[in-house]
C-alpha cells in the first residue's frame, strides 16, 4: 500500500500547472485507479482541482490502462511459448466463458477488486473482439470511477470541517478494504488457474 501515498504525492506535486495535474490523475488512474479515484475526489472537494479536469484525466487513464491491459495479452499471445495455450485445452474453459459471456465479463470486472488485468490481458490473450472490448471498457468506467469520485466528493465536502484533520485516515481505511478484497480475489485467482495447470498437457 506504499503506492498510495506516492499516488497522492505525485498528483498534490503538480499542483499549479492543469496538464501537469491532469497527467499526474492519469498515471495514477493507470496504476490504481480505486486508490486515485478517491484521492482525487477528496482534493476535488478541497477545491484544489476543477471537477472536470479531474474527472476527464480519471477516464482518460482508466481508458489508456485498460487497453494497455489488452495489448499486454495480445502480445503474449503472439510468442510461441504463450501462443500454445490460446488454442489448448487447458485455457479452453476461460476461453469458452468469455465468449459466451464476455460483455458481462468485462463489465463486471470493473467491479471486483483484483480481476481487472487478469480478465482484460485474458481478453487480448484470446484476441477477443477490440472493439467491443473497448466498448465495454469505456461504459464501465462511467459507472465505477463516478461511484468513487461522487463518494469520496461528498464525503470530503461533508467533512471538510468536522473530520478534516482525520478523513485522510478514514479514506485509507477504506482503499485499504478494497486492497484486501482485491488481494483475495487475486489469491482465489491463482489458486485457480494453479488447479488447471496441473493438468497435463496434450502434446
Amino acid at each position: 500500500m506504499h503506492i498510495v501515498p506516492f499516488v497522492y504525492h505525485v498528483i498534490t506535486g503538480s499542483l499549479g500547472n492543469a496538464l501537469s495535474v491532469s497527467v499526474a490523475i492519469a498515471l495514477g488512474a493507470i496504476v490504481l485507479e480505486d486508490a486515485t479515484s478517491v484521492i482525487v475526489g477528496l482534493l476535488a472537494a478541497d477545491g484544489v482541482i476543477p471537477i472536470p479536469l479531474a474527472i476527464g484525466s480519471l477516464y482518460i487513464g482508466v481508458i489508456i490502462g485498460d487497453i494497455g491491459f489488452y495489448t499486454i495479452g495480445l502480445l503474449a499471445s503472439t510468442y510461441p511459448r504463450f501462443a500454445r495455450y490460446v488454442d489448448h485445452d487447458l485455457t479452453a474453459p476461460l476461453r469458452a466463458w468469455l465468449e459466451t459471456r464476455f460483455v458481462l465479463t468485462i463489465f463486471s470486472a470493473r467491479f471486483i477488486p483484483g480481476t481487472r488485468f487478469a480478465t482484460y490481458s485474458a481478453s487480448g490473450f484470446f484476441r477477443s473482439p477490440f472493439v467491443t472490448f473497448i466498448i465495454t471498457a469505456i461504459a464501465a468506467p462511467l459507472v465505477w470511477i463516478t461511484a468513487l469520485f461522487s463518494i469520496a466528493y461528498w464525503f470530503g465536502g461533508a467533512t471538510i470541517i468536522w473530520l478534516r484533520p482525520v478523513r485522510w485516515i478514514i479514506a485509507g481505511a477504506f482503499l485499504l478494504a478494497i486492497f484486501f478484497i482485491g488481494r483475495r480475489n487475486l489469491l482465489a485467482y491463482h489458486a485457480k488457474k494453479d488447479a488447471l495447470s496441473s493438468v497435463p498437457l496434450k502434446t
